[in-house]
């Protein structure tokens, strides 16, 4: 099921696009898998790549993320500071992922950097992190915030029950996975109507928010700093929540090789992207104290649901539907870009084969999603949304924070790299302390989550040894695991992807 390195090169383009022409193999005979064909065509001009970049990162963040920086910092000054430097450290870190996607054009994100730089035990533990924790969780925490705001309305004088909170959630990751691997072209479709409604719900919020300042609404923000004195400890929390929210900025450089001109789009796209939602998450958070006291919002289990009655005094549901469907997990199951790098992983020889392949008819990723679903509903009956939030927290930063320190090291490894865009060399320098320190006070903080994240991470070290450096296991296990992955690919339908280079 693991297979060595592929030689051939990486894809020009979305392997989810085109026309598959695959063979399925035949449990007679004993052989590998056929190549299957995927035509790929679409490539990622200027504004595709500003749109994926908002799209992804404008989500449940800045519905979670302003309870779990409140409660870190102490006071609506602090909060709001943090704000703005998750934004700034979001663009610094941006700017080296920039760096880094032009220097090395390979889809794959955070794991063929960390191939470069570092070799090829680093980059299994990360894929590895990926499959077990951060994608799973990762979709946990946008399900349960989903969950609790489409089932607020009905609870509107009761506290919801938890378990019922979970139950809805598990429905719709279900109905999501199914939709991710049934059609492409659905999934496309309902991407761009909830990127329209992301829009519209920030609005929404931000609008009335600046129409009550103009009237005088300001007495939250007097003085702005006093309240509980923010904890040295309590802060690596507080940027967790904050760079949860800003999170997304890395899903470009996934896709690195669709990028049309990555040496001037990749650069531009990013800059652009994190000015916009910058300024966006900033102004939702002073438009939400324009009308909530801090104790409020730290009280309030959905934020926006009360800041919607509080501005429009008749409460009009149809506004929190837009929060709903703001909500939607549509891509985070099953999506193309998260899926991209174990696409890439799985030609690298890094994880079972069978996880990159994708259907014969439908196009769709099947495998992949089918892993990540249980894996996501472990986690999801298995924690609360801010625990969830800080266990993946920790294994993401921690490599995004390797990743960078990566790109210094390439500046002395290879310093004969082209390197189309450069940033200064204090940016991915401070970016990469700030990463590393705070995942390492982290551990102090919240010692149970991070802790666990921390232990699962390790496991990685002897899976590698394990399932990819031991050549030697015994004939018949090797015999077995093929036809595992063969008997897999006639129940699922599907074939491995093969890159079309004059696409």
């Amino acid at each position: 099921m693991f297979r060595k390195a592929a030689v051939t090169t990486v894809s020009n383009g979305s392997y989810l696009q085109g026309q598959a022409n695959g063979r399925l193999p035949s449990m007679d005979s004993g052989q590998p898998a056929q190549e299957g064909k995927v035509v790929l065509k679409k490539k990622v001009t200027l504004l595709r790549g500003i749109s994926i970049i908002i799209g992804t990162i404008i989500g449940a963040g800045i519905f979670i993320s302003p309870k779990g920086i409140l409660k870190n910092t102490g006071s609506v000054g602090m909060s709001l500071t943090v704000w703005t430097a998750c934004g700034i450290l979001s663009l610094f870190g941006a700017l080296c992922y920039a760096e880094l996607g032009t220097c090395i054009k390979k889809s794959g994100g955070h794991y063929i950097y960390i191939l470069e730089a570092f070799g090829p035990l680093p980059a299994f533990v990360r894929v590895w992190v990926e499959l077990l924790v951060i994608r799973p969780a990762a979709t946990a925490v946008i399900s349960l915030a989903f969950g609790r705001y489409i089932l607020e309305p009905f609870f509107m004088q009761c506290e919801i029950p938890e378990l019922a909170i979970k139950l809805f959630t598990a429905v719709g990751i279900t109905l999501v996975m199914v939709l991710n691997s049934t059609s492409v072209s659905w999934s496309a479709r309902i991407q761009i109507f909830l990127t329209f409604c992301k829009l519209v719900a920030i609005l929404i919020i931000i609008v009335p928010g600046v129409i009550q300042l103009i009237k005088g609404e300001t007495q939250h923000f007097k003085n702005a700093f006093a309240g509980n004195d923010a904890s040295v400890m309590g802060l690596p929390l507080a940027f967790y929540s904050g760079m949860y929210a800003y999170s997304g900025w890395f899903y470009l450089n996934f896709v690195t090789e669709e990028v049309e001109n990555p040496e001037k789009n990749i650069p531009l796209a990013i800059c652009i992207s994190m000015i916009i939602v910058t300024v966006g998450y900033v102004l939702t958070n002073v438009a939400y104290f324009t009308t909530i006291s801090a104790g409020e919002l730290l009280l309030s289990k959905a934020v926006a649901v009360v800041s919607y009655r509080r501005k429009i005094q008749s409460y009009i549901p149809a506004a929190v539907v837009f929060v709903d469907i703001f909500l939607f997990p549509g891509e985070k199951i099953g999506g193309t870009h998260p899926i991209r790098m174990f696409f890439v992983a799985s030609r690298e020889g890094h994880l079972p084969e069978i996880l990159s392949m994708i259907h014969v008819r439908k196009h769709t990723p099947l495998p992949a999603v089918i892993v990540l679903h249980p894996l996501t509903m472990i986690m999801l009956f298995n924690g609360d949304l801010y625990s969830l939030l800080n266990f993946l927290s920790f294994a993401r930063w921690l490599f995004i924070g390797l990743v960078v320190a990566g790109l210094i090291y390439l500046r002395y490894k290879r310093p004969d790299m082209p390197r189309p865009f450069k940033v200064p060399l204090f940016i991915p320098a401070l970016f990469s302390f700030t990463c590393l320190f705070m995942v390492a006070l982290s551990l102090y903080s919240d010692p149970v989550n991070t802790g666990i994240g921390f232990a699962i991470t390790l496991t990685g070290v002897p899976a590698y040894y394990l399932f990819i450096v031991w050549d030697k296991k015994p004939k018949w296990f090797r015999k077995l695991l093929d036809r595992v992955t063969v008997t897999l690919q006639i129940l699922l339908e599907v074939v491995p992807p093969e890159e079309d280079q004059k696409s």
